[in-house]
């Protein structure tokens, strides 16, 4: 008794250090700095894409007066420009550091929302430092690309659209039109929630005012291009379903690695690859279909949307990862919005336990890190050590889709909600 009496308090004493708003917001901040270090530092240029093509694309429109997205056909959605825009405001010296310092303001807006403003309790703190263990995991990709800002906004989107569903819709429209992916949440949203159809008005309206300012700046076709541009690409080297290709081009069996100048990526080309690339839009467009018809099923029967949405959203965001012929690094970063959400509903016992989801989510972005941007030229030469962490992070996102797709199922087999 007196051994435990000690070692309880002493736990007491770090269960309510780790929930002080000061603690919390401390190690926020230092994993933040921590990571822009990284970014700015690191060989590897984990930056790139920011220094290199999008301060380019800013260069075109600020210089030049060309703007993609709005002159030019773009690879992603008009908002993607805000951001890119922005960080150029104090020169282009200072370009990457602002970029970073924005994407640090947009996390700490986000953080702020799952701390209840300031006010954490024991549903937000576990999934607080999760997120910031899972950033950790993820590395400095998790700050370098536009998948950044997206993420940010479709975390404030999850964690308020069931009390406040114009609000959420419209922060996980934005998103969308920053990177298309939020889009599926907004869909999981629709199906789940009994406010649907405020969803669906403000998420069209949201959209409509977006597209209403494309079209003032003098956009055209070209504001829908992000939608055509992804068709015509290859399928790249760390896509899921390029896993059996890889291993081929190990083996010289014909497959080879090739670096695409127009999408500036690497991507696969050999037997069977374009085949392979080509079956992606429609297996991912079936699966999608087939985790909506269950969210379907599940909202006929009345489930209560915390146990319903919470696997939704999970199985809607982990099949997209899966079954993406592009397959970058930092898609891995997508799953901290499911996984935040499962965590603060299971928490606050709405749902099911998120844990097993978040420990994978966590291994996942881990063996992200090991691959890109560390040891990314060692992939690109084939090394079988980097090739079989390629292979379990592969794994892993299709684990990953499993635990949701047999939550999902258990949710709906459950008792329906009493009204």
């Amino acid at each position: 008794m007196t051994d435990a009496a000690p070692a309880s308090g002493v736990r007491a004493r770090v269960v309510a250090a780790a929930a002080h708003p000061a603690v919390l917001w401390g190690a926020f901040v230092l994993v933040h700095l921590v990571l822009g270090l990284i970014c700015l530092t690191a060989p590897s240029l984990p930056m790139g894409d920011v220094t290199i093509v999008y301060a380019f694309w800013m260069h075109q429109g600020l210089d030049a007066d060309i703007w993609v997205g709005i002159d030019t056909a773009w690879v992603y959605p008009l908002l993607a420009i805000v951001p890119m825009a922005a960080s150029a405001v104090f020169g282009w010296t200072f370009y990457a550091s602002t970029w970073l310092t924005l994407v640090m303001a947009i996390d700490a807006a986000a953080f702020a929302v799952l701390l209840h403003r300031g006010r954490p309790d024991r549903a937000t703190v576990p999934a607080a430092w999760w997120w910031l263990a899972f950033l950790l995991a993820v590395g400095p990709v998790a700050m370098g690309r536009i998948d950044s800002f997206a993420t940010a906004v479709a975390i404030m989107g999850v964690l308020v659209i069931v009390g406040r569903p114009v609000l959420g819709s419209v922060l996980l429209t934005i998103g969308a039109w920053i990177k298309v992916w939020p889009a599926a949440l907004v869909a999981g949203a629709f199906i789940a929630l009994r406010s649907r159809f405020t969803i669906a008005a403000a998420a069209a309206g949201t959209s409509a005012v977006v597209l209403l300012i494309g079209l003032i700046l003098g956009g055209g076709s070209g504001l829908f291009s992000f939608i055509t541009q992804q068709s015509g690409r290859g399928l790249q080297i760390e896509s899921p379903l390029a896993t059996a290709a890889m291993w081929t081009a190990w083996a010289h069996g014909g497959t080879s690695i090739y670096y695409d100048r127009d999408i500036l990526t690497y991507q696969l080309k050999g037997p069977g690859v374009d085949f392979a690339a080509s079956l992606s839009t429609p297996l991912l467009v079936i699966a999608v279909a087939a985790v909506a018809v269950l969210g379907i099923v599940g909202a006929r029967r009345r489930i209560e949307p915390a146990v319903l949405l919470p696997p939704l959203l999970l199985a809607l965001t982990s099949v997209l990862i899966l079954l993406n012929k592009v397959g970058s690094p930092q898609f891995a970063g997508w799953l901290a919005v499911p996984v935040i959400f499962g965590l603060v509903t299971s928490a606050i016992g709405g749902g099911g336990s998120f844990r097993v989801p978040a420990t994978l989510a966590l291994m996942t972005g881990a063996l992200t890190q090991v691959v890109y941007p560390y040891l990314y030229g060692k992939l690109l030469w084939l090394d079988t050590v980097v090739l079989i962490a390629l292979t379990a992070r592969n794994v892993l996102y299709l684990a990953l889709v499993a635990w949701a797709i047999t939550a999902l199922v258990a949710a709906i087999r459950s008792e329906p909600e009493h009204l």
